[in-house]
């Protein structure tokens, strides 16, 4: 049996009332009223006597005058040799209305937004945590770390990223370029405030990566779209004849579309951002995750190769290789932008917590981040394949893929047939979430005439993929 907790009560903002009442009187109505408000939680453990006779400075046979009133008329309970704890049960006329004060949260109540089919969320089971508590450990219990940190993160962190980066995406950097983020997003804000001025134009994907569409709209940035067309990929046409000051993309796994773009087109992006003097925001999303063929070689790297790297950020996460919830990313830029994009951060949240970095750090040099990649790869590549194989079963010709076999998520379009929004709720009432393609196409933008559905596949467990796209397929023929 789990040992239960009992919340200690903190006295907070306690006070006596001014009234022509007793001090003892005055006492007991002050807490009398945080219990019968649920202020206080239920068996929660008062101070003792002696300490809230100090902290209030009253005196002790005040105190204990209350506390016994308090007992005596049920709101607490005393217990030998323990000590005074709020009563569980109430004098009923003094029974709050738990509709407005309980501070209890029925998780079952709450929708779970990782479920399946839930686009972005890795298969969180899988993470090795006992390992990854291990070092977290370690470094939590050093006094050391425990103070202010470095702005840009740990050198020993920085350090790891560097060779991990070099090996894997071939990315040209050094310590001093390495910028340690609270995930991908405020690497992205950062970069954005970084080289844009309110009058500068970005070229933005469309469908493209809604979270960046925010930091726009936030930053007042404008913005022009660069289509992304099914099974193609960018309109590197289109983008050659702008000369907007940057363009944000994700050249490894295009989200939500599921394209890539190849080496001899990023070499065609990286000679006009050259030829410009443009900036590349490239966002390295899902290049550990392709089934199909090699991981190209970052954007990034490649203009590294060149020489022409000074124009361009990099910019990944431990989001999908490791989990979401450990908001950490990193961004790699030219020398002359590190200055700048460390007193962004430093006024936008500071520095980051430094026992996750050194636990990170640690968990990296000791080949665990590795070893899980290439575990969930190949677990990603089977779920992918089972839910093209489920996706011809149940759908038939209904509907086509078209996304590469890659990353968490695959992409449907149909023509005919139910809407994609209606087929979006109804999956929902089936405790299915999938996003419709107009969710990331928040401009509202009329530049389709056929549906579109993403659907994740990474936090879905596989051996219920076949029988949640038998599921999506019913709603799908649900008659109107």
């Amino acid at each position: 049996m789990p040992r239960l907790t009992i919340p200690h009560i903190d006295i907070g903002d306690l006070h006596l009332s001014e009234s022509e009442l007793t001090l003892q009187q005055r006492l007991f109505n002050a807490i009398r009223d945080k219990i019968t408000h649920g202020l206080w939680p239920l068996a929660g453990k008062l101070p003792s006597t002696r300490k809230l006779s100090d902290e209030l400075k009253l005196s002790r046979n005040t105190v204990t005058a209350a506390y016994e009133q308090l007992v005596y008329e049920g709101y607490i309970e005393s217990r030998k040799g323990s000590g005074f704890y709020v009563s569980i049960e109430l004098p009923e006329h003094y029974l709050p209305d738990m509709r407005c004060h309980s501070k209890e949260i029925n998780h079952a109540e709450q929708e779970d937004i990782n479920r399946s089919f839930a686009p972005g969320v890795p298969d969180l089971a899988q993470f090795p945590l006992k390992k990854w508590q291990r070092y977290l450990q370690i470094h939590a219990s050093r006094p050391s770390i425990l103070g202010n940190g470095d702005v840009q993160g740990t050198l020993e962190l920085r350090s790891v990223l560097v060779n991990y980066l070099a090996s894997s995406r071939s990315v040209v950097c050094n310590t001093h370029r390495v910028i340690i983020t609270s995930g991908a997003q405020q690497a992205l804000t950062i970069a954005t405030m970084a080289i844009l001025n309110n009058n500068e134009t970005l070229l933005l994907e469309y469908p493209g990566y809604t979270q960046m569409d925010k930091v726009t709209n936030l930053l007042n940035i404008n913005k022009v779209h660069i289509d992304v067309e099914p099974l193609k990929g960018l309109n590197l046409e289109q983008l050659e004849k702008t000369q907007a000051k940057a363009i944000y993309v994700t050249p490894s796994n295009q989200y939500p579309m599921g394209t890539t773009i190849n080496t001899e087109q990023r070499l065609r992006m990286i000679n006009w951002a050259s030829k410009n003097k443009s900036w590349i925001i490239e966002d390295d999303y899902d290049s550990e995750f392709q089934f199909a063929h090699r991981p190209y070689t970052s954007m990034q790297g490649l203009a590294g190769q060149l020489g022409l790297d000074q124009n361009i950020i990099y910019i990944g996460s431990f989001s999908k290789v490791m989990f979401n919830g450990l908001r950490m990313g990193y961004m790699v830029v030219p020398e002359s932008l590190v200055e700048r994009c460390n007193t962004i951060k430093d006024a936008l949240s500071g520095d980051s917590p430094s026992h996750v970095q050194h636990a990170l750090a640690d968990f990296i040099t000791g080949g665990e981040l590795l070893r899980h990649i290439r575990k969930m790869r190949r677990l990603y590549k089977a779920k992918h394949q089972a839910m093209v194989d489920a996706i011809e079963q149940h759908f038939s010709q209904q509907v086509e893929v078209i996304s590469q076999p890659g990353g968490l998520h695959v992409t449907l379009r149909w023509d005919d047939g139910i809407d994609e929004e209606t087929l979006r709720q109804r999956a929902q009432q089936q405790d299915l979430i999938v996003r419709s393609l107009a969710y990331y196409q928040p401009d509202g933008r009329k530049t389709r005439v056929w549906n579109g559905l993403v659907l994740g596949f990474g936090n879905t467990p596989l051996s219920a993929i076949n029988t949640n796209i038998m599921t999506l397929a019913q709603c799908f023929n649900q008659e109107q």
